[in-house]
């Protein structure tokens, strides 16, 4: 096998596939798939005509995706923008697609990475958003998955751990990403709660279904970014709130916690407070400290970090962000915003910017830039 040869073509059959009407993530994707292939094949069967070959295979691979891309999204076409309580519909084959795609031969880590590429539809760079890696780190890591299950028949469904992994990484693309999901993946975990008595099953419905509650009101005019705090709360879905509120209460009542229903409980007592200021943030850092105990996710530190800040003042939060590593995506905009609230602007607004610069989407890029040029405003006044 000639991997020169294969890195060599590799930019050729990408503009090949773009010429061709792919946009270029979804050619990246379909290339790094003929490649996988390649690796597989051509040591026993080498063609004569290697571009060619990779042009082809690639090709059909991105029609492929292209095609279930279009299932998934009639799929969604057939749920109301807003998720319907009660029971699930009759089961689809989707579901039982995420647990195959979960199989035991791959570690949790990949088996997500492989699930949320064939089935959910994501692209490679925003799997690696999601997983906070280099996007090339993920491309490898979806090609030893794809490696490792090449043959394999997929008769030995995954656990229910991983897909909810999968589930919930579907849910944040949807809920603040560039593809629409999240009604996608509440659906599914409907179906998933009604097949399985399992408590983090309902604690992952209850998470998605309390989230999904504050959707409306979670952007104003043209995209804008509507921080939580200054959110009309009257617009949330009180429906979806309660429904959410009794998944999470019957979840809870089995005294077997986990780490959904821990970031269920906290996405609950936001809803529960009729005002920003009237939020129970001592209660919110206790449910962080239950799930940082049950994760150590950095990102669930870095959130904590915020919750101590406004519970016991931003002097605190500060201190509890000090433990954290600055290289953590949203650290400089959580600094910035204890450093505000603790009587800093000149920091806050370097801070901010800081944070607009490293920003993963447009409308968070565009706030954090507001905030800055608004403390620039008031400190040249």
């Amino acid at each position: 096998m000639d991997e020169a040869l294969l890195r060599t073509l590799t930019p050729a059959v990408i503009a090949i596939l773009v010429r061709r009407g792919a946009d270029f993530a979804a050619a990246e994707d379909a290339v790094q798939d003929a490649l996988v292939q390649a690796v597989r094949v051509w040591p026993d069967d080498p063609p004569r005509d290697p571009q060619g070959w990779l042009v082809t295979v690639a090709w059909r691979k991105f029609l492929d995706t292209a095609r279930a891309d279009a299932s998934r999204r009639h799929r969604e076409e057939r749920v109301e923008g807003e998720p319907m309580p009660g029971p699930a519909e009759v089961v689809d084959d989707t579901l039982q697609l995420y647990f195959l795609c979960a199989h035991p031969s791959l570690t949790p880590a990949s088996a997500v990475a492989l699930t949320l590429r064939a089935v959910g539809g994501l692209t490679t760079r925003q799997i690696a958003q999601a997983y906070l890696v280099p996007e090339a780190t993920m491309a490898q890591r979806i090609s030893r998955a794809k490696r490792t299950v090449s043959g394999v028949r997929f008769n030995e469904p995954g656990d229910v751990a991983t897909v909810l992994r999968v589930l919930y990484l579907v849910f944040n693309e949807g809920y603040s990403g560039d593809v629409d999901l999240a009604g996608e993946a509440i659906r599914l975990t409907r179906q998933l709660a009604a097949k399985t008595d399992h408590e983090e099953v309902a604690g992952l419905l209850a998470l998605m279904l309390l989230h999904h509650a504050r959707r409306p009101e979670r952007t104003g005019p043209g995209g804008r970014l509507v921080p939580l705090a200054e959110q009309d709360r009257s617009l949330w879905n009180t429906r979806m709130i309660a429904e959410g509120v009794d998944v999470l209460q019957s979840a809870l009542a089995r005294d077997r916690l986990g780490e959904f229903q821990a970031q269920a409980a906290i996405a609950a007592l936001h809803a529960d407070a009729r005002t920003a200021e009237e939020t129970d943030w001592v209660q919110i850092v206790e449910w962080y400290d239950e799930l940082v105990r049950l994760t150590d996710s950095p990102v669930a530190r870095l959130n904590r970090a915020v919750a101590v800040g406004e519970a016991d003042g931003p002097r605190a939060g500060l201190a509890a962000l000090e433990e954290l590593d600055p290289a953590l995506p949203r650290y400089a905009a959580v600094a910035a915003y204890l450093h505000e609230r603790d009587g800093d602007p000149v920091t806050a607004a370097r801070l901010y910017a800081e944070a607009a610069r490293a920003a993963p989407s447009l409308p968070e890029r565009d706030h954090l830039t507001r905030q800055a040029a608004r403390l620039n405003a008031r400190l040249r006044s």
